[in-house]
């Protein structure tokens, strides 16, 4: 492994510099890398919690194991974030948790259930249609003030929002970035374990092959050493296809933990299609008619998975702020770990500050995915080098895998051509589409949309309701 060379002197603009989640985890991941140095410009609407950052990130150079150099700055407006910068992060919150709490748990007065409600279904359509404004903003602006950055969106629905960067800005240098093909990787490793009794198996070294779109990400080639995964996959996800099989690195059982699952869902789709999905059963279950894991709470835990609620974020954001209270007052040392993203990877590869690296990101379809629409984002690897990110060309989903991503594929660029055009009937058509909503009539449908389009209003300027 090539040794990494010191680059001097980065600026980074984190937009969302004031998130108490993301931006501690790159606060740490940056003060353990000793290549790597310079200025991170934290920018937030709330710039009372950008400036907390401020005060936390540039305390962590006093800490005995930090290596890397950094100076953190809380700054008010975009433009002055972006103004020399060679990366830009994105990490934001679309709205409020009262606008989620409606893209959540409004549907469920049809009946209809979300574990996430981020990506697609009903709350995925309306997170997408008020956050698209918010992104046509950033894009305008790092074309005006930081057109050579290299962009890093990791705020969903992942495949919208960098479509949309692109769609403003042609020019632009984005990539979405996503951890959960790397939870796939780690159950691959402790499927091994399990199974054979190998250990100590590091995801990295569980090579796959990834195409799909963000969160209905799948696998059709998985080996470590050298050997297909496949038989043996198959082989694991009969055996725990009732049972369920809960990862080493849960905290807790999946009846514990909204976040957690057992991986039913991987390993009925693995027996129902033949390849592996490679996002967390949560997220998968979205993708899918609402009949078939989501009919309700209770069969939801038959499938051992959780519903995240939208109570249990609001109650986590009050821990998190009184966290960063007592990091700022000095009540509390912050403690360095690595995040387990691979941003700081990726950035020591784009520098040539190390070798070229391998990872699955998000990327208009150039011809990587052969089977989905040209210029839709899609997920697949990518090798990141000097100033350069070229994706792996993947080859083709098989035909009935293909369609049912193909459909939301569809849907999320009309959701993006209505968001942009404030069509509030191509809206709805993308609505209704969704698999979430097919126990729905259109009525139903359109009852639904109206209510939810009005919660999220505020973020819609210009739109006729």
């Amino acid at each position: 492994m090539q040794e990494a060379t010191m680059v001097k002197h980065l600026k980074i603009a984190y937009i969302g510099g004031g998130s108490r989640g993301w931006a501690w985890g790159l606060m740490s991941d940056l003060a353990l890398e000793p290549a790597l140095s310079g200025h991170v410009a934290l920018y937030d609407i709330d710039f009372e919690a950008a400036q907390a950052n401020e005060i936390i990130g540039n305390r962590i150079q006093d800490h005995p194991d930090a290596v890397g150099r950094w100076r953190y700055e809380a700054v008010q407006t975009l433009p002055e974030a972006l103004k020399g910068s060679d990366f830009v992060i994105i990490s934001i919150l679309p709205g409020t948790f009262e606008e989620m709490r409606s893209d959540v748990h409004a549907p469920e007065a049809y009946g209809i259930y979300q574990s996430v409600g981020d990506t697609v279904g009903p709350g995925g359509a309306i997170r997408a249609l008020r956050s698209i404004p918010m992104y046509v903003e950033i894009a305008e602006a790092i074309r005006d003030h930081a057109p050579n950055a290299w962009v890093i969106n990791y705020t969903n629905p992942m495949s919208v929002l960098t479509r949309t960067l692109y769609e403003v800005f042609p020019g632009i240098k984005a990539f979405g970035c996503c951890h959960e093909v790397f939870g796939t990787q780690e159950l691959l490793a402790e499927m091994l374990e399990d199974m054979t009794g190998v250990t100590g198996v590091r995801r990295q070294e569980i090579e796959v092959n990834v195409l799909g779109i963000n969160h209905f990400t799948w696998l059709d080639r998985a080996s470590y050493r050298g050997t297909d995964l496949f038989p043996l996959y198959q082989a694991f996800a009969e055996k725990y296809a009732e049972e369920g099989f809960s990862t080493h690195g849960q905290k807790d059982h999946w009846m514990n933990n909204s976040f957690a699952s057992a991986n039913r869902i991987h390993f009925d789709l693995f027996r129902r299609f033949g390849l592996i999905a490679a996002a967390g059963d949560r997220h998968l279950a979205e993708f899918m008619p609402n009949t078939w894991y989501l009919r309700s709470p209770e069969h939801v835990k038959q499938w051992k998975f959780g519903l995240t609620t939208v109570d249990w974020r609001i109650n986590n954001l009050q821990k998190l702020r009184e966290r960063s209270r007592r990091l700022v007052a000095g009540e509390e040392t912050f403690s360095l770990k690595s995040s387990g993203e691979e941003g700081i990877a990726m950035l020591l590869s784009l520098t040539g500050a190390s070798a070229p690296m391998i990872t699955n990101v998000n990327l208009p379809n150039r011809g990587q995915v052969a089977s989905l629409p040209l210029n839709a984002v899609v997920e697949t690897n990518a090798v990141f080098g000097a100033n350069s990110v070229q994706p792996v060309m993947a080859g083709s989903l098989p035909e009935d895998i293909n369609n049912l991503v193909t459909r939301h594929v569809y849907n999320q660029e009309t959701i993006l051509k209505a968001a942009l055009t404030k069509d509030r009937d191509l809206a709805f058509r993308a609505f209704l589409n969704d698999p979430l909503l097919s126990t729905l009539t259109p009525s139903q449908a359109e009852e639904l949309f109206t209510t939810m389009l009005n919660n999220t209003k505020a973020y819609l300027p210009g739109w006729e309701l």
